[in-house]
């Protein structure tokens, strides 16, 4: 029920406002607020397969998005740290489970995780957020964050695209491969831990 009502609001605000629905949804997306970018590229590119939309600026759009919303979420980092977040992260559906795992993979691969968490969910929402707590690099944050946000948002636009008024159907697909890559993430995790603490 709520990803129906969720997947109609993302339809009409981006139907509403165009090119930049989709970079104001992006955005929320990387600023660790709970709106899936699964279902907002793959109804662009429909929309760009109705030529409605340009397929590449759909793309560019998106990834400009998810740059701008990890800015938004670098900050709230550095400036107000692990005590903001664990206070008012509950407000936006943050809990203590997602920064721990998002400081994990930062403090694991460091430059790599700003760029390859781009292709996992979870830790692609808020992986700004241990990066800002870390104080690191923000041009290297920009940068990588932008370049490696592209080939997620063309190639979720391209799969709306390709698949036209079907395009729904890869929603149920991304829920289960989102819940797989989690559950592979945390599995992996808990090895290193228990070899590093052995």
């Amino acid at each position: 029920m709520i990803a129906e009502l969720l997947s109609w609001y993302i339809t009409q605000f981006i139907s509403s406002i165009g090119y930049a629905g989709v970079f104001i949804l992006m955005a929320m997306e990387s600023a660790a607020l709970p709106m899936p970018s699964e279902i907002v590229m793959p109804f662009a590119g429909y929309l760009a397969y109705q030529g409605i939309f340009n397929i590449y600026l759909i793309g560019l759009i998106g990834a400009l998005g998810c740059m701008a919303g990890s800015i938004v979420s670098y900050y709230i980092g550095l400036k107000g740290g692990r005590p903001f977040i664990d206070k008012y992260g509950k407000y936006i559906m943050l809990n203590h489970h997602h920064v721990q795992l998002a400081e994990t993979w930062f403090t694991k691969h460091g430059d790599k995780a700003v760029f390859f968490s781009r292709f996992l969910p979870v830790v692609r929402t808020f992986i700004s957020l241990p990066a800002g707590i870390g104080k690191y690099d923000f041009r290297k944050l920009v940068i990588y964050s932008f370049i490696g946000s592209i080939p997620w948002t063309f190639a979720l636009a391209y799969i709306g695209f390709s698949l036209g008024p079907y395009w729904t159907g890869i929603i149920s697909f991304f829920d289960k491969l989102d819940i797989l890559i989690v559950v592979v993430i945390v599995a992996v995790t808990i090895y290193f831990w228990k070899i590093k603490k052995s």
